[in-house]
């Protein structure tokens, strides 16, 4: 997860502003896979424990592989699949291509979505 802060005011942040579409300040805009490259706006509490928990229970979800009830079904597939090749070379093999996939460019935001699971798995075995 990467948290970022731009300044809508100077040369280069006027940019990035407006591809995001931010309009007024101050604005608090996530991206996930499913919120797309647009992403979408915050308009929760600004407090620490309010921001906070709209990570923990929006953001962070995902799969933990040592208590796959919080996994799809695909996901525990993966998992089982991945703990079946046994070796860390083989695990950090597959997570090194994934992420470069991930750099080469533009995918539907479903195959996007699946290839942040597996390397969200990747990373815990």
């Amino acid at each position: 997860m990467v948290i970022g802060d731009v300044d809508c005011t100077s040369d280069g942040g006027k940019e990035v502003c407006n591809d995001a579409g931010v309009k007024g300040y101050p604005t608090i805009k996530y991206f996930t896979a499913e919120t797309g490259e647009d992403g979408e706006s915050y308009s929760g509490a600004r407090d620490f424990a309010g921001l906070n928990k709209f990570v923990e229970e929006k953001l962070a979800k995902g799969c933990d592989v040592k208590d796959t009830t919080t996994c799809t079904e695909t996901e525990v597939a993966y998992v089982e699949k991945m703990k079946g090749k046994g070796d860390a070379a083989a695990i950090a093999k597959e997570l090194t291509r994934l992420t470069e996939m991930l750099k080469t460019g533009k995918m539907a935001a479903d195959k996007k979505t699946w290839m942040v699971q597996r390397m969200n798995i990747l990373k815990q075995l």
